[in-house]
């Protein structure tokens, strides 16, 4: 997959398209998973305001989720395409499988925005973060505690195969670790699923040694919550850097904590409005609105120059969590310093 940005995007699509509604837009919307929680308290929620917002009320969110389940995805595509849904926002659990879908629902006249990972077949537009960048983020901040040279050796534990956001992450990374330390053992982690990333880490473990392990690039994380779990359970007391990616209150915890290395913080707010707003935008057939959330070009297996809207992230780190979750109000203080984890944040200056 090769991404490039674009000063501006043409737009072509949505400057074709007919203004048919006014403010009863139905947006079909198609998460992939429920294991990171983002998707079920921040992604469908905000969409779900910000359609309201845009159409005086009147608008609605019809909502799936397919439980990392590439077939379930595609029939509930197909049932939402039934269901004669205005436009379509997809997050796919396959960006392969879902194409035939997508071209159906082309075929229907149903525009598709591909949301967070890039979808396969005649999208209209994609909204999603840098992915490359947050690879180098996590990276760059690995490197940069390490330290120590190019034999130091780390655990790459990557996303599943299946999500094209996996391989960009793991680009990113590998530009920034390649050639500053060993990659030791690499893995793609089947499903994204906590427990695969344990066990892979427990074998790692047992191939190269705990003591031997001098960091682990763990691509989000749910993955990094397992990779700990193995750790733990392999006697480690005095824990590797480990990286991770969402900024889950898990995760932050164990940032406080001293558990978790860091996160990279990817604003949801900004990703699920801008989603909205084009899904809106491409229905009305308002070309010049379009345009302008669309500023970049991307291009997947089967689409070239797709405008798209990259929103950018930044690295989390004990000296960043006021400044980024707390700042934006995706957790309070409270929600991070439970009892549990009240003296770390009070050490850290965190109330």
């Amino acid at each position: 997959m090769t991404l490039t940005l674009a000063a501006c995007g043409t737009g072509d699509d949505g400057a074709e398209a007919s203004p048919t509604k006014g403010d009863d837009i139905t947006v079909g919307l198609l998460l992939p998973e429920k294991a990171n929680s983002r998707y079920e308290k921040f992604d469908y929620p905000i969409i779900k305001k910000k359609v309201a917002s845009l159409t005086n009320g009147k608008g609605e969110v019809v909502y799936a989720n397919a439980e990392q389940d590439a077939a379930e995805q595609n029939r509930q595509l197909a049932q939402m395409i039934d269901d004669k849904v205005d436009v379509l926002l997809v997050d796919a659990v396959d960006s392969h499988a879902i194409a035939t879908g997508v071209e159906k629902a082309k075929a229907a006249g149903i525009p598709v925005i591909a949301y967070d990972r890039l979808a396969e077949g005649p999208i209209d537009a994609y909204i999603s973060f840098d992915n490359e960048a947050v690879g180098q983020v996590q990276g760059r901040a690995l490197t940069d505690q390490l330290d120590g040279g190019k034999s130091q050796k780390i655990v790459m534990m990557n996303g599943a195969v299946t999500d094209p956001n996996a391989a960009q992450f793991k680009a990113g990374a590998l530009g920034e670790l390649t050639g500053k330390v060993t990659i030791a053992k690499s893995y793609d982690t089947k499903d994204w699923k906590p427990a695969n990333a344990r066990a892979n880490m427990m074998a790692a473990i047992s191939s190269i040694g705990a003591d031997n392990i001098a960091g682990v690039y763990s691509a989000n994380d749910g993955m990094a919550g397992g990779v700990i779990s193995a750790l733990k359970a392999a006697g480690v007391t005095n824990l590797p850097p480990v990286t991770g990616q969402d900024a889950e209150l898990d995760a932050v915890q164990r940032i406080v904590a001293g558990d978790q290395f860091m996160s990279v913080y990817k604003p949801y707010p900004d990703e699920a409005e801008t989603a909205a707003e084009l899904a809106v935008a491409r229905v009305r057939g308002y070309g010049i609105e379009f345009d302008s959330l669309t500023p970049d070009k991307v291009s997947s297996p089967t689409d070239k120059n797709i405008p798209a809207h990259l929103v950018q992230v930044s690295s989390l780190t004990q000296n960043t969590i006021e400044s980024t979750v707390i700042r934006d109000g995706i957790y309070s203080a409270q929600e991070i310093c439970t009892a549990k984890y009240k003296a770390a944040c009070e050490s850290l200056g965190i109330d």
